[in-house]
């Protein structure tokens, strides 16, 4: 029997859910960001463009889904009942991870920008937690990628 649709579910699970949650993390970075501008007007400073960085940073894990989300399609070449299961879970599964990833990675650029914008230091400190967070989204990619080429 053709278990493809399950193929089809895990490819859109990955893409879709890293989508939401990046589309989550940019929004709370992005609203953070344009406080911090906010602040810096308000204060008579210099609004520092690299708050854009800070927006933008969640954004990278869609990539990610859309990567895995290719390496499950591989499995449309044996359309089995276990290729299928494979797929929905580790679409559906790394899917999550990743969306949690930028949903929290854009909670930490959100207090980053807001920080920054307060006393104009740590930029490199607040990039590296941020890179620390996306580790996450790497990881999960890498492992995923590894479980679907059993």
């Amino acid at each position: 029997m053709n278990y493809s649709f399950l193929i089809y579910i895990g490819m859109a699970c990955a893409l879709c859910i890293s989508a939401v949650g990046s589309g989550f993390g940019a929004g709370m970075a992005s609203l953070a960001s344009v406080g911090g501008w906010k602040k810096c007007y308000a204060n008579g400073k210099q609004d520092p463009f690299i708050l854009v960085g800070f927006a933008g940073a969640p954004l990278t894990q869609i990539i990610y889904g859309f990567l895995l989300m290719n390496f499950i399609s591989a499995k449309l070449s044996d359309p089995s009942l276990s290729n299928g299961i494979l797929s929905i879970s580790v679409g559906l599964l790394a899917g999550i991870v990743i969306g949690l990833s930028a949903f929290f990675q854009g909670k930490v650029a959100a207090s980053a920008a807001d920080a920054l914008a307060e006393t104009g230091k740590g930029t490199a400190k607040y990039f590296i937690v941020i890179g620390i967070v996306e580790t996450v989204a790497l990881f999960t990619l890498v492992f995923g990628m590894l479980l679907l080429n059993k």
